[in-house]
């Protein structure tokens, strides 16, 4: 275990915990909609609030209503849309501006006619954001690459972001490290030591961050990434919470192994 989890001597630092969802917390499916939410995932995350003094929340591309859905009965800390949105710990809503939901829907508009001739590719539309999947369409990656990035000539107010089978369009200035930065400026986690959990380049920005504030970044998988450490799967973030709850506890052997990335 790294120094910024556990330090030498034993002291353990209060932590703050952020994770992704989708590919962290649950499975990729093949659309956003066909997602499993495990049995107890719940659970599990209600136990990690009382383990971090609810210090813990989720940096997500999707919107704070899709996480409450999945997640009920929990309203957790939530960045959505990769920080466009944001839902304080004391549960107050961080507005999208009117111009950016304008613009989203406009970049949303003009993506329609290469969809409708191309039933594989999904557009998900979103307060401030919109990102089109090509998962089960991977031979129309560069296609969706030219028609986002025509879409965004109109729109110098979004910049587009890949990841995993998707590419998004996004507001300039919102990112998983600014949505983490907000959170650590405010209770209950100002004065912690961060830690993100993500698997995908859209959390590069975050695992930025977290290492900034003197935390650590754990990423999901192979891949360059600028995170410190890695984690096997979405079985493994499970485990990892766990022994994390643990070290909250001052019961290190708790934790699972995490081992250094090879870059």
């Amino acid at each position: 275990m790294s120094d910024p989890i556990a330090h030498a001597g034993g002291a353990v630092p209060l932590l703050a915990v952020f994770t992704d969802f989708d590919g962290t917390l649950v499975e990729i499916a093949e659309t956003p909609d066909a997602i499993d939410v495990p049995s107890g995932l719940t659970e599990r995350i209600d136990r990690a609030l009382h383990d971090f003094d609810h210090a813990f929340a989720v940096l997500t591309g999707r919107e704070i209503a899709d996480i409450d859905r999945y997640l009920s009965p929990l309203q957790l800390p939530v960045a959505g849309a990769h920080g466009a949105q944001r839902r304080r710990a004391d549960g107050t809503l961080e507005e999208v501006d009117q111009a950016i939901i304008e613009g989203a829907d406009a970049i949303a508009q003009s993506l329609q006619a290469l969809a409708m001739t191309n039933p594989d590719l999904l557009i998900e539309a979103k307060d401030g954001a919109v990102a089109m999947h090509f998962r089960q369409a991977p031979e129309m990656e560069e296609a969706v690459h030219l028609a986002m990035q025509e879409a965004l000539l109109d729109h110098p107010q979004f910049t587009l972001v890949p990841g995993k089978m998707v590419l998004e369009a996004r507001p300039v200035g919102f990112d998983k490290g600014a949505a983490l930065r907000a959170f650590m400026q405010e209770e209950p986690f100002a004065g912690r030591t961060p830690i993100f959990i993500g698997d995908d380049r859209t959390d590069e920005d975050a695992f930025r961050a977290a290492q900034e504030l003197g935390g650590v970044g754990i990423k999901l998988g192979s891949g360059e990434t600028a995170a410190r450490m890695r984690i096997a799967n979405v079985a493994s973030v499970y485990a990892l919470l766990e022994g994390l709850g643990g070290l909250a506890h001052r019961h290190q052997d708790a934790a699972p192994i995490v081992t250094d990335t090879a870059h």
